[in-house]
């Protein structure tokens, strides 16, 4: 694919719009470190220094894409809830953990790029990207804590931690649960090391379902210990 000089702001945005469906092609195939400008590049069709016109750099795109992703998992997840938790029952709190569980592990590209924002995203970007990341994600997490608080209005002011926290977890878990080829021979050689072997999906919906009841059960001893 070979563009023209862009000229008026549609076929500007059309030329941002193209750089990031190829980026996003890209984590479906290879992890975030294995993202090049080069590569991108050569995938749009555009030189490395047209591309930078558009994104001051490889990791300004990546963080666009993260943006991108957190809000279309917040703009699904409120129907996922609806579906997986019952607002009357005594388990609501696993239900929810059961529902980010499922919603968050299907998703590599965001979680992958969750696991990389400090290590990878924050470097070689202006304040100002960072900065608008930054609030960008202080929106997603408030909106991701009034949705627990929906379901699980006992949290409090806690739903802000557990939101927070789960995405951390999520991306780190993610990462930890896809092991290499030589890790896979490992655990096949010795069945005894295969309870390091994690699944995903399971392990979150576990960890957020302990975070849940954590933070309901501090919550609790803290009202009991008001004056």
């Amino acid at each position: 694919m070979t563009f023209q000089r862009a000229r008026s702001e549609e076929q500007r945005e059309i030329r941002r719009q193209a750089i990031l469906d190829a980026a996003t092609a890209m984590l479906d195939e290879m992890p975030v470190a294995a993202v090049t400008l080069n590569e991108l590049s050569r995938r749009v069709g555009l030189a490395k220094s047209n591309v930078l016109r558009y994104f001051e750099s490889r990791e300004a795109v990546l963080f666009e894409l993260l943006e991108q992703a957190i809000g279309t998992w917040l703009a699904e997840l409120p129907d996922e809830l609806a579906a997986g938790v019952d607002p009357r029952s005594p388990d609501r709190g696993d239900q929810v953990a059961a529902v980010l569980g499922a919603s968050l592990a299907r998703r590599t590209a965001l979680l992958d790029l969750i696991n990389a924002q400090t290590g990878v995203l924050e470097h070689n970007v202006s304040v100002e990207v960072v900065l608008q990341h930054k609030r960008s994600a202080i929106a997603g997490i408030e909106t991701t804590a009034d949705l627990l608080r929906r379901y699980v209005p006992e949290l409090g002011d806690g739903a802000r931690t557990v939101a927070i926290t789960t995405l951390i977890l999520a991306g780190a878990l993610s990462t930890y649960c896809r092991p290499s080829a030589s890790a896979l021979a490992a655990y096949e050689a010795d069945p005894a090391v295969l309870q390091l072997r994690l699944d995903l999906r399971a392990t979150l919906e576990d960890v957020v379902a302990t975070l849940i009841a954590g933070t309901l059960a501090r919550t609790q001893g803290l009202r009991q210990h008001m004056p």
